[in-house]
């Protein structure tokens, strides 16, 4: 049976923001997934508010997620991107995404941002993953599905 989060390709979480601008928190291409920026929002609030290392954790959490839907994990993904708010806060967000990634280690970007659409969040991650053969599994999965 098909995960009901995942509609053409597309899945969606569970942030305000997804309806509100019309964008999927991941889309998968071929044999790649694309997750949508993830912040601290769980269960309708900004988990951690003032530690970056713990909203971190939580914003990848929220985008790891996304990629579980698909079958994926840490290990398959490729590339990082960490917006963060405060150049005092990289160290703790590097070590959040060391915590995470340090036996795969992926290509990563941190960028200092003036801010986020919510000024409690002191992080936004994207993510991209990889799995050869991701295409051809959802394709299997989804046949007789209307999803």
């Amino acid at each position: 049976m098909t995960d009901p989060r995942i509609v053409r390709g597309r899945v969606a979480g569970f942030s305000p923001w997804e309806d509100q601008f019309g964008y999927s928190r991941a889309v998968a291409a071929g044999d790649y997934v694309h997750v949508a920026g993830s912040t601290a929002w769980v269960d309708g609030r900004i988990e951690h508010e003032g530690d970056p290392y713990r909203q971190t954790l939580a914003a990848f959490g929220v985008g790891l997620s996304a990629l579980a839907t698909y079958g994926l994990t840490a290990a398959d993904v490729i590339r990082t991107r960490m917006y963060i708010t405060h150049v005092r806060d990289a160290d703790e967000v590097g070590r959040a995404h060391k915590v995470l990634f340090d036996a795969s280690r992926p290509a990563a970007t941190m960028v200092v941002v003036e801010g986020l659409i919510d000024s409690r969040m002191m992080v936004e991650i994207e993510l991209d993953a990889h799995r050869v053969g991701l295409a051809n599994s959802l394709a299997n999965s989804s046949e007789g599905s209307s999803t």
